[in-house]
């Protein structure tokens, strides 16, 4: 014989509103509370971890700022010599053409002919010369014209002294590329 006791008391068909609650507040709200908790704690960590990152940002951003402060006068300074080397870059290119002139016209200077004064002046240079034989003067003077290396070759002031032949050529407007 088996019997079944049972001393909790019956429980009554209708519950009232405030049994209702007590009940649900004991066995649910307490799940609805731990689960806000935890939620709550969540959003806490996600504060922490935005908030550090947007720190971090603000340090790499104020890394930058000062990566580009300093790098301004260093493109100050590169714009400056930029513009020396735009300023320069004309006059070199002037004293590689004189250059070249100047090693051209010493390429073909006959050995008997003596220089006596050279005068160089923009585009044009003129030549005080001294020579004991006229056939070199024109052989020269002929050359200069065939190879029309100068716009403009003037032979002047040719005179005959006691030992030789004293003149001026004028050559004017070298081109190189002739």
């Amino acid at each position: 014989m088996k019997h079944k006791i049972n001393l909790l008391r019956k429980e009554e068909k209708e519950k009232n509103l405030i049994d209702k609650l007590i009940y649900f507040s004991l066995n649910y709200l307490r799940y609805i509370l731990v689960i806000t908790q935890l939620i709550v704690i969540f959003v806490f960590f996600y504060k922490f971890k935005t908030d550090q990152e947007i720190i971090d940002l603000k340090e790499s951003l104020d890394q930058k700022k000062e990566i580009v402060t300093i790098s301004r006068s260093l493109l100050d300074d590169a714009t400056k010599y930029e513009l020396k080397i735009d300023y320069i870059k004309p006059i070199l290119e002037k004293q590689k053409k004189r250059v070249e002139e100047i090693d051209y016209l010493l390429s073909i200077f006959p050995e008997s002919l003596i220089l006596s004064k050279m005068e160089i002046k923009e585009g044009e240079i003129v030549l005080n010369c001294y020579s004991h034989q006229s056939n070199i003067i024109k052989i020269f003077y002929n050359r200069l014209i065939k190879e029309k290396k100068y716009k403009k070759v003037d032979l002047n002031n040719l005179k005959k002294t006691e030992t030789g032949y004293v003149f001026n050529l004028l050559l004017k407007n070298y081109d190189g590329s002739s």
